[in-house]
């Protein structure tokens, strides 16, 4: 049996030919459409038709793509988040949706530990003023004279908490669930309400997961909890920020800074004023980046598919 899938996920398409004659083996007439950072509806309705499977990056597979795919039973998704995908929809239509939870915890950890002590250490700031001729003393904070607070204890918040308290940083986390015991006693870290760590923290660091009650969870009225020397970092789903305040916060010293991997509209727009603040660092949501990580995820998502097919195989027999 042949199946028609479409590999859309940008960072597995480029190194698709390795993985060529295994696919084919599988039963699985691919191809690769032209992606650049992702597939917005309208893409997806002229290529969806006749796909039986879909490898895909954040493609906005809405209930109508959904509908407009009548053979159409597994989506392998590259990478942890299914935000762009209507999960409701697969369900009523019977489609397969499957991911690799904890894909990239190491390297967005990592990416979101290397904002904090950026800004810390102002090493940016200090670069600059070298390229400049400057020989310039500015100060900095160490993390251990800071607190860092963690909106989201799932995975990567985890493994933030964990670097944070090797540094000294006092640890607030916010989480509707508890973690265990043991988590408590490793790092420290002291579970309370988002109010009150927005008004203690330093950094404010975001690692959940875009729903209807995480969207735009950072907008005026909850930036304006935070203290005026706070940065904000967010490495998890752009729209978790509400960009139009954040940027009126910056411009009006509200906030001391931003570090940022991910924005609500990608790739961000060249004429965004987030590109030009002195007072932001930005990242083309890439936090991501570990070849080796990128591998294992190539394999998953590769698995998940053929498991996906295989029970589509078996159904129809």
């Amino acid at each position: 049996m042949t199946y028609r899938v479409m590999i859309s996920a940008p960072y597995m398409q480029p190194v698709i030919d390795r993985f060529a004659a295994e696919l084919r083996e599988a039963g699985c007439d691919f191809f690769c459409p032209t992606v650049h950072e992702r597939l917005e509806e309208s893409d997806l309705l002229k290529l969806i038709g006749d796909v039986d499977a879909i490898v895909c990056g954040d493609d906005r597979l809405s209930r109508r793509v959904l509908e407009s795919a009548p053979r159409l039973r597994v989506i392998s998704k590259w990478g942890t988040g299914i935000d762009s995908i209507d999960k409701e929809a697969c369900r009523d239509l019977g489609i397969r949706l499957c991911n690799t939870p904890n894909a990239f915890t190491i390297p967005v950890a990592d990416s979101t530990f290397s904002y904090m002590l950026a800004f810390a250490r102002r090493s940016f700031e200090q670069s600059e003023l070298m390229r400049k001729g400057a020989w310039d003393k500015i100060p900095g904070v160490t993390l251990a004279e800071s607190t860092v607070g963690i909106v989201g204890v799932g995975a990567i918040g985890r493994e933030v908490a964990r670097r944070a308290s090797v540094f000294g940083a006092r640890v607030l986390g916010c989480d509707p669930t508890e973690p265990s015991p043991r988590f408590i006693a490793e790092t420290g870290i002291e579970m309370i309400g988002l109010e009150s760590l927005l008004r203690q923290s330093d950094f404010v660091t975001l690692h959940t997961d875009l729903n209807p009650s995480s969207r735009h969870l950072m907008n005026r009225e909850t930036i304006a909890l935070m203290k005026r020397s706070a940065i904000l970092i967010n490495t998890s789903r752009g729209p978790v920020v509400k960009e139009i305040d954040l940027i009126e916060a910056l411009e009006r010293g509200m906030i001391a800074g931003a570090g940022l991997d991910v924005f609500e509209h990608e790739p961000l727009p060249l004429a965004s004023p987030l590109r030009r603040m002195s007072n932001v660092m930005c990242a083309s949501h890439n936090s991501n980046s570990s070849p080796a990580a990128w591998e294992r995820v190539h394999r998953s998502t590769l698995d998940q598919l053929y498991k996906g097919l295989r029970e589509v195989h078996r159904r129809a027999a």
